[in-house]
């Protein structure tokens, strides 16, 4: 897929000012994606980390490997 910025669409007031901006959906939908990452991200940066074995462990005892 190709961002390309001149899809862009932006509206605007009657004073010629942006107040929204229009998107192709493949594009808003990768940067909703991300927006989700990093909510996810955010939500888990106090969660102390666990070594790779024991990340293994968690999945095999889950059926997830």
């Amino acid at each position: 897929m190709k961002d390309t910025v001149s899809a862009e669409q932006f509206v605007i007031d009657s004073k010629g000012r942006k107040t929204a901006v229009i998107l192709p959906i493949d594009l808003f939908e990768r940067l909703m994606e991300d927006m989700h990452d990093l909510t996810i991200v955010a939500e888990r940066r106090s969660q102390k980390p666990i070594a790779a074995k024991e990340f293994m462990k968690r999945l095999k005892k889950r059926d997830l490997v």
